[in-house]
């Protein structure tokens, strides 16, 4: 099946693939996203000859809608020299790259390949998507995880002691630590800053939610200073 929003380029390919019958046929035509993934659900070509810029539309999201059903190969043909774009296809299943200016010869040789299950890239390209698999981007970190690793660690333990005491006095807590209250006041200052929180009550929140203290069981929690 042939893909493009040019009717002269389709209709180029089509004589181009009409030359190599009876061992290749052209099922079927497309100029946009959805007459392709349509007439891909009747026919189920062996292989599409896609284009990635469909009169603006981007087929990239076409691609594994496409190789859905495992018997459809797609073969990218594009005009396009944006190698992120061109990695991405692959990535998404494309099973080789074609530029628009590739001899005839080069069309025909490109589609057998692919149809009989190998790939058509260059080196350059194969070893991008072979190091994005291997290598994939880091993720973001977690914003949360961040501001919980710069507690030290008598910091959190004032953050169990007060989730563990459902609302006790500061002095009860400091006393249960083992400091003064005005050592104490300087930790949770220090907290409030550290996970953007604003007083003990929301501090107590924020601990139970992210799993920094086990709060006991019974009663309601009232938040004293």
């Amino acid at each position: 099946m042939l893909v493009d929003d040019h009717q002269t380029m389709l209709w180029g390919l089509e004589k181009l693939i009409d030359c190599e019958a009876p061992r290749m046929q052209v099922v079927a035509t497309a100029r946009n996203g959805e007459e392709a993934a349509t007439r891909a659900g009747l026919f189920a070509p062996d292989l599409v000859l896609l284009d990635l810029d469909l009169g603006g539309q981007d087929s990239l999201d076409l691609i594994p809608s496409l190789i859905r059903n495992g018997k459809t190969k797609v073969l990218v043909l594009t005009a396009s020299t944006d190698q992120d774009k061109l990695d991405l296809a692959v990535r998404r299943g494309a099973r080789g790259v074609l530029s628009k200016a590739s001899a005839p010869q080069d069309v025909v040789k490109a589609i057998e390949k692919v149809h009989r299950g190998e790939l058509w890239l260059d080196q350059a390209m194969l070893s991008r998507v072979l190091g994005h698999l291997i290598n994939p981007a880091p993720q973001r970190p977690d914003p949360e995880l961040e501001r919980q690793s710069r507690l030290t660690g008598k910091e959190r333990r004032v953050i169990q002691a007060i989730v563990e005491g459902n609302g006790a006095l500061n002095k009860t807590i400091a006393q249960s630590l083992c400091i003064s209250e005005h050592t104490l006041r300087n930790h949770l200052t220090s907290i409030y800053q550290k996970l953007d929180v604003a007083n003990r009550l929301e501090l107590y929140v924020y601990a139970v939610k992210h799993g920094l203290g086990a709060a006991r069981a019974g009663g309601d929690v009232e938040m004293r200073a």
